[in-house]
């Protein structure tokens, strides 16, 4: 009789080898995709029952849904009516419908098996003996039902935090009770606060967390210092955002007599102040990364550190770990060493001063950093290297424009900047990729566990749409069989620079390619086009990067015995996936938060007109990008003129009888009509100033 087992069980039962657990890991996801298997609450593997499929059911507010499946890489529609009742983010299990010729597959909900939303975020509004809560969630489709003595003394306007008592059904709306008052929806900060809720982010740190982070000490201890390589003799900088404060990576490079760069990338020792199964390690662990908010960070690891001891601020020793490389003049890496230091920063730079200083040559800044000029002039030189190796074999590189939101005193938007990187920001970039690179070379070929960052092929399918599409400009892709190389990709964006239809084809071909993640087997990084990368340069902020840090210290230390080794082999998998999902849980809460502060800024605005550029086609309307990086969306059915339709193949909004065409990339006139600030959107109108029409008429419908 078999025992459900989970998958270092299986293993181990299967007699798998260390070598080859990667490999049986796949297989039991295939397996788990083509609904074969299933996994119980307790991470348990059992045969599935009668092809069902276990997933994550994502809800829409017009009845249908989707279901999520592991493995799998396109949803299962799930039409209304074939819910089950399913409410949003609940664990389900699913059957397939007869597949439909052409069609998305759909499935049907026969089973919930957990709920997956414990608590909503939303606003109150009172209605006599009982109130309603209306979730920010679009995706909620239906209001919180609360009693009166569970409203905690709710008034309308409210925001708050319901947890949900009952999910309700077709005949009864789902029930709540409010656990917290976050505020009024129009208090300063309780908007951004209500985002946070909503995505679980956790904000103040415990009271263990917090004695723990105390009983570090403020400055260097002699103990620390022993055993350790001093190069604090050595010219080193940090080069950040003025506006930083939790200085991780310093950059030291001198050429000698050979013309040999020698690079050093020195990142703070957090391990060391981090103690793996401390309080502190388990609360970053749960964090997994620091959140970078528009009005606020929340941070993984507690000030005292992050801002403190960790911190590499400049004239204070403090305790990191360097990667020291040897490159020459063709980006190649010829030696490279690996130690744990002891460094002292010289200066404190910001990416606008190095900028100042070699691009714009600015005499009063070249003086007032004389000693450090001829420095920064090598590090241009040797990140143009790095750069060009890069380039040559295949690394993409996407440049769109990114912006900084100023904020009132109250939160209120006054200013949308767009962030352009520099020669500044560029140097440290290629610095710290080539550190990255080099340390998961190193741990490869040594064969221990750690933790790589990857990014997997794009899907076959979106290559060939992708392919298909370019194919009407003239351009082409070569790809054989399953398989694109990234510098087919790469060679696409150098073609189209500054076209006319650059904008639309980088976006559809970022579209068409994966998400990278943390896993435990080296796979290579497509977007990067190199074989082994990790995140080794960001242990305040990011929990792998700490992780590895720790493993890097051991070995070192020549203490990666079999012990450890099996220790790191069952915990990373786990490590690799929490911190997958808690970036994919900042982003999401990062985008949502810029979302709702632009159409704030925008509120402002209504009844102005800009110039933009088509960013977005849907079937439902035209979504355009606006030069501050606002998008608003012109809904398909405001367009004058004409009856308009979305053409899928050609990815353009046409008009049945006209023949009028908008394309992505497409340059137009807006006027800004109205704002939603609980679904944070911004809606715009075509500008028509002399009442003709801004789309482009095809020769087919009589055009030019």
């Amino acid at each position: 009789m078999y025992v459900p087992m989970k998958e270092k069980e299986l293993a181990a039962f299967m007699q798998v080898s260390r070598k080859e657990r990667g490999l049986f890991s796949e297989a039991l996801q295939a397996l788990l995709a083509e609904g074969k298997l299933q996994v119980t609450k307790r991470g348990q593997y059992v045969k599935a029952d009668g092809g069902l499929l276990t997933g994550t059911f994502i809800s829409n507010a017009r009845g249908f849904g989707f279901v999520e499946i592991e493995g799998r890489t396109e949803d299962l529609f799930i039409p209304g009516g074939k819910t089950g009742n399913a409410f949003h983010m609940d664990k389900v299990l699913v059957k397939l419908l007869p597949d439909q010729r052409g069609k998305r597959q759909e499935g049907e909900v026969v089973r919930i098996i957990e709920h997956g939303m414990k608590q909503i975020v939303g606003t109150y509004d009172h209605a006599g003996n009982f109130g309603f809560v209306i979730p920010d969630n679009g995706k909620v489709g239906t209001d919180i039902f609360v009693s009166k003595e569970r409203s905690m003394g709710a008034v309308t306007g409210h925001k708050v935090v319901v947890e949900l008592t009952s999910y309700g059904d077709d005949r009864r709306s789902p029930e709540g009770k409010v656990v917290e008052i976050l505020g009024h929806v129009n208090d300063p900060g309780v908007d951004i606060m209500s985002i946070v809720r909503a995505y679980g982010l956790p904000v103040a740190f415990g009271k263990k967390v917090m004695n723990q982070a105390q009983r570090v000490p403020e400055e260097v201890l002699e103990s620390d210092k022993n055993g350790r390589m001093d190069l604090r003799d050595m010219q080193m900088v940090t080069i950040d955002g003025e506006d930083a404060r939790d200085l991780d990576d310093a950059v030291s490079l001198y050429r000698d007599a050979d013309g040999l760069y020698h690079l050093g990338v020195h990142i703070a020792d957090v391990s060391n102040y981090v103690q793996e199964n401390s309080a502190l390690d388990w609360e970053a662990l749960e964090r997994g990364t620091s959140v970078y908010l528009v009005d606020r960070v929340i941070p993984m690891l507690p000030h005292r550190l992050s801002n403190g001891i960790c911190s590499l601020n400049e004239n204070v020793d403090r305790l990191a770990l360097s990667c020291l490389m040897t490159i020459n003049d063709k980006g190649e890496v010829t030696d490279y060493q690996i130690a744990e230091t002891l460094i002292c920063v010289d200066r404190r730079m910001s990416y606008t001063s190095v900028k100042k200083i070699l691009e714009d040559k600015d005499e009063t800044e070249r003086k007032k950093y004389e000693a450090l000029v001829p420095m920064f002039e090598q590090m241009e030189e040797l990140a143009a290297i790095l750069r060009k190796k890069r380039h040559q074999r295949g690394s993409i590189d996407f440049d769109f424009a990114e912006s900084k939101i100023i904020l009132d005193e109250n939160g209120r938007p006054v200013d949308i900047r767009p962030y352009e990187r520099n020669v500044a920001t560029k140097i440290i970039e290629d610095f710290m990729l080539i550190a990255n690179e080099t340390v998961a070379q190193h741990f490869f070929w040594l064969e221990l566990p750690f933790v790589y960052r990857t990014h997997e092929e794009p899907d076959p399918d979106k290559i060939r749409k992708l392919s298909a599409f370019i194919h009407n400009f003239g351009y082409h892709i070569k790809f054989t069989g399953e398989e694109v190389h990234p510098k087919e990709l790469q060679k696409l964006l150098d073609r189209i620079a500054d076209t006319e239809e650059e904008t639309l084809i980088s976006r559809l071909t970022l579209r068409s390619m994966k998400q990278a993640k943390y896993t435990v087997d080296c796979t290579g990084h497509f977007g990067l086009a190199c074989r082994y990368y990790c995140h080794f340069t960001s242990p305040i902020r990011r929990y792998p990067d700490l992780q590895i840090h720790r493993i890097i210290k051991e070995q070192l230390r020549g203490r990666l015995k079999e012990e450890r080794i099996k220790h790191y082999e069952e915990r990373l998998p786990e490590v690799a996936s929490h911190s997958s999902k808690m970036e994919r849980r900042a982003d999401e809460a990062e985008r949502e938060t810029d979302k709702l502060k632009k159409a704030q800024y925008m509120e402002e605005r209504i009844g102005e007109i800009y110039e933009g550029v088509i960013s977005g086609i849907t079937q439902w309307g035209i979504y355009v990008e606006l030069p501050n990086t606002v998008e608003g969306l012109i809904h398909v059915s405001t367009l004058p003129g004409d009856y308009f339709y979305y053409d899928e193949n050609s990815y353009e909004m046409v008009g049945r009888d006209t023949g009028i065409t908008y394309k992505l990339g497409e340059r137009i006139t807006i006027q800004v009509k109205g704002v939603d600030s609980l679904t944070r959107t911004v809606d715009f109108v075509l500008y028509e100033e002399d009442g003709g029409c801004y789309g482009k008429r095809s020769h087919e419908a009589g055009g030019e």
